[in-house]
């Protein structure tokens, strides 16, 4: 019964995130789903969609969700914004002084310093209230990648950086998008350049400080990146609807054509990936050694089963940790677990909860 019913949640849930259109909500049926008295694990740990994981410097996992941001000690599961907002979130971030940031979808950004939060949103100058990526650069300065392109704070105001179709340039009018402009910013990294690297839903852009230049290859942009990471040689990687490629600085190699999401290095320099492989959603590893041979490199498959597959970290223990549309799932090496509390909670209260949210994906 858990097994039917988990899967039944994974479908209703790919059919929500997929439509992002208040219209194609599933509605709750009096004689289906709403009056099935099943129960299933969990309400203190996500069991939607996660969208970004982080470890802080004390070990602390945090967890960004449809239900809220999440902090796991290692034993027990917090969800540290149900008192604040029943905003969906989408990413975290610890800066360099140790203190948290949340990006939500529809409610900005709120920064936690362990005891108080903070609401940044477009009141403040924030170029759009839908965050989908949170990074700290070098000098500490905090981007936001959001509908419409980013916004950086510098710690006292905002400076918004706008897409225009196939450029992306400083504002420096004032505006900010009450609603979602066409294209978004999914990635930001900053090289050991000292560039910045911006993923859109566009063009891929580089900005020196000065301006912007679009990133291509043979003449073509890259488009439509969903992920940017620097790895531990200096290689850039990109992922997105054009698989997976790796920057040296000169040459652009193509070493996968499948859809990537998500892009993770771990300590021993293997590649992970979230991708869409021909028969489902997969985990996939690249082995390091394997990336220098000339020969195509086939990665290790880790099934999912959960559909699609988000953010990934690897914790200070060496397990993986990835988000799913059904919330949190761990590889220790040799096994895929779900990780989960014990609480449980009815069907009909989870797909209230589900469809009280603001539509996106």
């Amino acid at each position: 019964m858990k097994t039917h019913f988990r899967l039944l949640v994974g479908l209703l849930t790919l059919s929500y995130c997929t439509s992002c259109n208040p219209k194609d909500k599933p509605e709750l049926s009096k004689n289906g789903i709403e009056s099935e008295p099943i129960y299933f694990y969990t309400a203190d740990s996500p069991i939607s969609i996660v969208r970004n994981i982080e470890q802080d410097r004390n070990g602390n996992i945090w967890i960004a969700s449809w239900e809220g941001i999440f902090k796991y000690d290692g034993k027990t599961f917090t969800n540290v914004t149900s008192d604040l907002t029943s905003a969906r979130f989408f990413s975290v971030l610890e800066d360099s002084k140790g203190k948290m940031w949340f990006g939500s979808i529809g409610s900005g950004v709120f920064y936690y310093d362990g005891k108080n939060f903070k609401n940044f949103s477009t009141k403040d100058g924030l170029l759009n209230n839908d965050i989908g990526r949170i990074y700290e650069d070098k000098a500490g300065n905090i981007w936001f990648g959001v509908f419409g392109g980013a916004s950086m704070y510098d710690g006292k105001s905002f400076r918004n950086y706008i897409i225009d179709e196939k450029e992306m340039r400083e504002d420096l009018t004032g505006k900010i998008f009450s609603e979602r402009p066409l294209y978004e910013v999914n990635s930001i990294i900053e090289d050991k350049t000292g560039k910045l690297w911006f993923a859109t839903r566009g063009n891929t852009f580089v900005f020196d400080g000065k301006s912007f230049t679009s990133v291509t290859h043979l003449g073509k942009p890259f488009n439509n990146i969903r992920s940017i990471i620097e790895d531990q040689k200096g290689n850039i990687w990109l992922g997105g609807n054009d698989g997976l490629w790796r920057f040296n600085g000169s040459t652009f190699t193509n070493i996968a054509k499948e859809f990537v999401g998500y892009i993770h290095e771990d300590k021993k320099g293997n590649i992970w990936t979230s991708s869409k492989t021909t028969k489902d959603w997969a985990l996939l590893r690249y082995n390091e050694k394997s990336l220098l041979n000339k020969i195509a490199v086939v990665p290790e498959v880790i099934k999912a089963n959960e559909g699609m597959v988000f953010g990934i970290l690897e914790a200070n223990d060496g397990s993986i940790w990835f988000g799913t549309l059904n919330g949190l799932l761990k590889y220790d090496g040799n096994t895929v677990s779900t990780v989960n509390s014990s609480k449980t909670m009815s069907s009909q209260e989870y797909f209230s909860r589900l469809l009280a949210k603001e539509d996106d994906c």
